[in-house]
């Protein structure tokens, strides 16, 4: 790995050193030293498609333009990416080399008062209006890695993405044909909920307490990993923050704009949060080897969903 860095910085390879970062679940990211400045450098899982949901597979390639695209259009304090490689040439995955962003994560953060937790959320909030305020004019995964075709409404691709989503749980044995089927039918029941105009904002998808560097003052130094950014409905979003614990008073505050909160809503509210759960299903089974964890993910998927009307 040593090597591959030595090769993009222009460096020798003897003056670098590289430290495994203790966070990150998906990706493997290390403290690069030696350089000018402190980088970051990330390595891809790999690359079998097996191990992998449908919008995992290669999603770091879309990284570089999406974290171009918050650099010239926001403020979001997002990091450079110095460099990327994604040909196989001189390491056997994809990697990227970044600048190393300054703060701490929040999940690691000590003593942190209410208040500073407070700010910090409404500091969050305000970004991820900002990144919400960024539109394309198609819908769903439409980076570089191309996991689906894009789509002229969100409708059209929530159908898509809902039905690949559960054609990996399907495969690796998550869930049975009955209970896949009985999902698939429980969004054809519920469509009409979807139909409606709606901006194709982008996303975050993982905005967590890993995720979220702060300074020293408690404010938000960086938002990190926009590796599973889709482009769509901005409630998707939010489903991932009430999931996380992102949600609270003091980020709607610093996001201004109320979500919907009628019975369309809660239902679509229902379905994204299923599309946050049910992918622990395939995590916990295919690359955690944990059976038991991905039951009980399973089992609450099927609770969620019998909440809105379906007997399965």
């Amino acid at each position: 790995m040593i090597a591959a860095v030595a090769s993009h910085l222009d460096l020798p390879a003897q003056d670098l050193k590289l430290t495994r970062c203790s966070t990150g679940k998906y990706n493997s990211t290390f403290f690069l030293d030696g350089g000018a400045h402190p980088l970051v450098f990330r390595v891809a899982p790999e690359d079998e498609r097996r191990l992998n949901l449908f919008y995992e597979h290669r999603m770091m390639r879309q990284e570089p333009e999406v974290h171009q695209e918050l650099r010239t259009r926001t403020n979001v304090p997002v990091p450079a990416i110095i460099s990327h490689d994604f040909s196989r040439r001189l390491l056997e995955r994809d990697f990227l080399i970044m600048e190393k962003a300054p703060g701490s994560p929040l999940s690691e953060a000590l003593g942190l008062s209410r208040r500073d937790f407070s700010r910090l959320l409404c500091e969050t909030g305000e970004a991820l209006r900002a990144v919400h305020a960024i539109q394309r004019d198609r819908y769903g995964y439409l980076g570089d890695h191309r996991p689906m075709e894009p789509q002229a409404s969100w409708t059209e691709a929530f159908v898509i993405m809902w039905n690949k989503l559960l054609d990996d749980i399907e495969s690796c044995g998550g869930y049975n044909a009955r209970e896949a089927g009985a999902m698939r039918k429980l969004l054809d029941l519920h469509i009409g909920v979807f139909n409606r105009s709606v901006p194709s904002s982008l996303l975050h998808m993982d905005v967590w307490a890993q995720n979220i560097l702060i300074d020293a003052s408690g404010g938000l130094a960086s938002l990190l990993d926009w590796d599973r950014a889709l482009w769509g409905d901005p409630e998707i979003e939010f489903a991932v923050l009430d999931y996380c614990g992102i949600s609270e008073p003091a980020f709607w505050e610093g996001y201004v704009q109320k979500r919907e909160d009628d019975t369309d809503a809660r239902i679509r509210r229902t379905f994204y949060l299923l599309y946050e759960l049910q992918k622990y299903i395939f995590i916990r089974l295919v690359r955690g080897n944990n059976p038991s964890l991905a039951d009980t993910y399973r089992q609450q998927s099927l609770q969620l969903a019998g909440s809105i009307s379906l007997r399965l």
